[in-house]
């Protein structure tokens, strides 16, 4: 039966798809709006081509702007996979002509599919992944955010009072709340421990007392105004109620992140891990899509993860190993933290991490060698559908 592969350069308002047959001819090449009518058309037509109750679609991304076009290619039943842009742009040299158009990303997009088999499907997520990626995502850009937040203040608390900024967490509520009050030494010191106290404790600060004392010790240390003070404390009572707000915005997501990822089937499962709580897991979750229907294997997955060694052999030299670069980074970021985490609390993880160490791999080989470990049971444990312990089962320990 004959086949064709149409490949899809994606875009915000437009795609160019084109298509091949086996032989490598074009039998159709158009740009279409990403609009639902035009989308429509153009499955239509493709279907009606020789060999289109075939066809694959390619395209190099897997969400966001062809999120449309991957929904009804799924309604009508397409086959789908992805190639990353990463790997259009190196195939893109190999092609005749330096110029770069979507028709021309379109037809290498779908020459590779046609000429590769190693190409990762594409399968919607269902209504909990989608949900939990959004989340994560915005969790990532609010921590993002803070993270700034934080250094800007640290860098104007350092030009202006930089007795205080040695002295003050700044992850914490309370010095928030003090900034957001009072920036100066002149003004901490007019008002003094006990006042400064009482003001902190009706705010309902934690550790009022000793939060006062820190910063009216620190203001007794400095007793020159620099340059612009006024214009600083300004912006420093600024940043810090911008600090108290994202710590708000990132606490209201994590609750909503902790109760989408505990209505998931997979939830208790991914959480019995140790070092794997309901972020870490949504994230997984994100991820894979939900499942584990794309890795058949949990070679694949580690490959997916980025945990696991590429070979880079050439001659006389083998058994050359390095780390690969083309993996998920969220994904490498669930298996690496939760297994730092894991060293603390497992002693399977403990003990596994202990032999690496002691056979000469440094710290971040280690964990890296325990993630890889750790992506083995976790597959192993959704495939059986059951949950984590220390000891091994006792038909299997038998």
């Amino acid at each position: 039966m004959s086949r064709i592969w149409v490949g899809t350069d994606c875009g915000k308002t437009h795609h160019h798809c084109l298509v091949l047959d086996s032989d490598g001819s074009v039998l159709l090449s158009r740009r279409v709006a990403n609009d639902e009518p035009e989308l429509l058309e153009l499955i239509g037509d493709v279907l009606d081509l020789p060999g289109g109750e075939a066809a694959t679609w390619s395209m190099d991304m897997r969400g966001g702007e062809p999120g449309l076009l991957i929904a009804l290619l799924v309604n009508h039943g397409q086959e789908l996979v992805y190639l990353p842009g990463i790997a259009v742009n190196r195939a893109s040299d190999s092609y005749r002509g330096a110029g770069k158009t979507d028709a021309k990303d379109a037809r290498i997009i779908a020459d590779q599919s046609r000429m590769r088999r190693d190409l990762q499907p594409i399968r919607p997520g269902d209504d909990a992944s989608v949900e939990l990626r959004l989340l994560t995502d915005r969790r990532t850009d609010l921590v993002a955010e803070r993270t700034r937040t934080t250094n800007r203040l640290r860098a104007l608390l350092n030009s202006m009072f930089p007795a205080v900024e040695r002295v003050l967490d700044l992850g914490a509520r309370g010095p928030l709340v003090l900034l957001a009050g009072y920036q100066t030494p002149a003004a901490i010191r007019r008002l003094g421990a006990r006042r400064l106290e009482s003001w902190l404790r009706n705010r309902k600060v934690r550790s009022a007392e000793a939060l006062a004392a820190k910063a009216v010790e620190a203001a007794e240390r400095q007793h020159t105004a620099v340059a612009g003070e006024s214009a600083i404390a300004r912006m420093v009572h600024t940043l810090a109620e911008e600090l108290m707000t994202l710590n708000d915005k990132v606490s209201e997501v994590d609750k909503r992140i902790e109760e989408r990822f505990r209505e998931h089937e997979l939830a208790e499962i991914i959480q019995s891990m140790p070092g794997i709580g309901s972020t870490l897991g949504a994230e997984f979750l994100a991820a894979v899509d939900g499942s584990l229907e794309a890795f058949p294997t949990p070679d694949r997955l580690a490959a997916f993860a980025g945990v696991t060694p590429a070979p880079r052999d050439s001659g006389k030299i083998s058994g050359n190993l390095h780390r690969s670069k083309r993996y998920h980074r969220r994904l490498q970021r669930v298996f690496y933290t939760s297994a730092l985490f894991s060293i603390q609390h497992d002693p399977n993880s403990r003990a596994f991490y202990d032999r690496k160490r002691a056979e000469g791999k440094r710290h971040v080989q280690a964990v890296l060698a325990l993630a890889r470990r750790r992506v083995n049971v976790l597959w192993a444990l959704i495939r059986d559908r059951r949950l984590y312990t220390v000891a091994p089962p006792a038909t299997q320990a038998a």
